[in-house]
């Protein structure tokens, strides 16, 4: 009689992501071999949301989870501190190019008459209400939109290949492979991007939420204002009235909000007024965890940025 030996069977490794963008950074290195799971939906909020018990779980049974820091996920820190398996803040990676709120322009929560020492050509005043968000975006803090630079986004996969390959050294091959392939299209996307942006640069626009400043700063962009509007506190006739000042004052131009919805007051604000909505989406939001997801939220950053301001 003959026996049949089959061979063992290597579960696949369990990697969860805090955001959305880690987890399409994780779903090109692990092309082929699994699908990163991510624990925050598109529309939830990094800086504050409630786990449920499933979550917990899941964050318990993970091999790997990746997070970018207590300066996004605030929730986050208690609930890692009990787990067994490795747990990577990405905040805290050697190598990476960090930005600091107030670098080169002021932040959104320095009240508007406070602003006499801006640049007025260059318009980088900001308007807003504080609310627990303002709190985490106060001058000095770090910018935790980290991943919007794809050079941080080249040593976040290699962190995570490294990772990959101590947890399951049967497909190292595979996950040096895919990591190879994903800094070459990087790369190529970087190009491309950068002679898409290069005419824009110096359109005026304004944003609804400051989490742009690293995609701004690697293709030459910098947005005129924050127009932030807390979305716990209905703003008073004088904030709305600075906020459409400023519009006023920009001539034509575009303001970008994030999905899934626009802010009500925006149609308040830019009534009568030379001014285009669009849309800029820094979380990817009901993008698929593919192995080009990750491009697929820098291209549409770059086509809703270009969708607009090209009519300026």
């Amino acid at each position: 009689m003959t026996w049949l030996v089959s061979a063992p069977a290597f579960a696949e490794p369990r990697v969860l992501t805090s955001i959305k963008p880690l987890q399409l950074i994780a779903a090109a290195v692990l092309e082929g071999v699994g699908t990163p799971e991510v624990l925050l939906p598109s529309d939830a909020s990094p800086h504050h949301y409630s786990l449920r018990p499933s979550d917990l779980r899941r964050v318990k049974e993970a091999d790997l989870v990746y997070w970018i820091g207590p300066d996004l996920e605030s929730f986050l820190p208690t609930v890692l501190n009990g787990r067994k398996g490795k747990s990577v803040a990405v905040q805290d990676m050697p190598d990476l190019h960090l930005r600091h709120f107030g670098e080169e322009h002021r932040h959104d929560d320095e009240p508007l008459e406070d602003q006499s020492e801006v640049d007025d050509e260059k318009m980088t005043t900001t308007v807003s209400q504080t609310d627990n968000h303002d709190q985490l975006h106060r001058p000095g803090t770090l910018d935790a939109h980290l991943w919007l630079r794809p050079e941080n986004t080249r040593l976040i996969a290699e962190r995570m290949a490294t990772d990959l390959t101590l947890v399951d050294p049967v497909n190292a091959a595979r996950y040096q492979a895919n990591l190879d392939a994903f800094e070459q299209r990087l790369k190529d996307l970087d190009i491309k991007l950068k002679a898409h942006l290069k005419p824009l640069a110096g359109k005026p626009y304004f944003v609804f939420h400051q989490a742009f400043d690293y995609f701004e700063e690697a293709y030459g962009l910098q947005h005129a204002g924050v127009l932030a509007v807390s979305s716990e506190v209905q703003p008073g006739a004088r904030h709305v009235a600075e906020m459409r000042e400023r519009l006023k004052s920009a001539g034509p131009t575009c303001v970008f909000s994030e999905p899934p919805s626009r802010p009500r007051l925006a149609e308040t604000l830019s009534e009568g007024l030379p001014v285009r909505f669009a849309e800029l989406d820094a979380l990817g939001f009901g993008l698929k965890p593919t192995p080009n997801g990750y491009e697929q939220l820098l291209t549409n950053l770059s086509d809703g940025l270009a969708g607009c301001l090209k009519h300026l």
